[in-house]
């Protein structure tokens, strides 16, 4: 494991959609809750809370919430390009990149995560946690947009399980 990289993980997947709906996908309140958050708030630079079908954009702050947690993520949009790429605080200091491209009528969805700690509680819970995470959400992102059918865990009477 001396080699292993405990600061970053990349996770690609093609979606078989174009890649303005997977923009939106990452970057509109009603689009994100249909695949990864149970409620999002983006609020703007001036304090005001963005229409849920508005594109966010650099400078907005974000409360995620996921299905069966309680508590909400905080961080910041760094960067948004209303086209192919989006930039994120994620756990803290750590950065995620979302790079999207076409190929052959795919959307290849790559996301990095980056910044990350190298403390022991950082390697487990945010590069092995967060990497496992990421590979589920981006398997619901595809199997919503190229289906229609929601993986995740949204019943509160089971515990969290690798699909929330």
């Amino acid at each position: 494991m001396k080699n292993f990289d405990w600061t970053s993980f990349t996770k690609t997947i093609a979606i078989k959609a174009p890649l303005s709906t997977i923009y939106n996908a990452w970057t509109q309140v009603e689009e994100l809750e249909k695949w990864f958050l149970e409620r999002v708030i983006f609020t703007d630079e001036q304090g005001k809370t963005l229409d849920k079908t508005l594109n966010v954009t650099a400078g907005c702050t974000y409360d995620w919430l996921w299905y069966l947690y309680e508590d909400a993520m905080q961080g910041l949009i760094k960067k948004a390009n209303s086209k192919d790429f989006i930039q994120f605080s994620f756990e803290g200091d750590c950065l995620v990149d979302v790079n999207l491209s076409e190929k052959n009528g795919y959307t290849i969805v790559v996301l990095r995560q980056h910044h990350i700690p190298e403390d022991d509680q950082s390697k487990q819970f945010i590069r092995l946690g967060c990497a496992s995470g990421w590979a589920f959400y981006l398997l619901n992102l595809k199997s919503v947009y190229e289906g229609g059918l929601d993986l995740r865990n949204k019943d509160e009477h089971l515990q969290p399980m690798i699909n929330n």
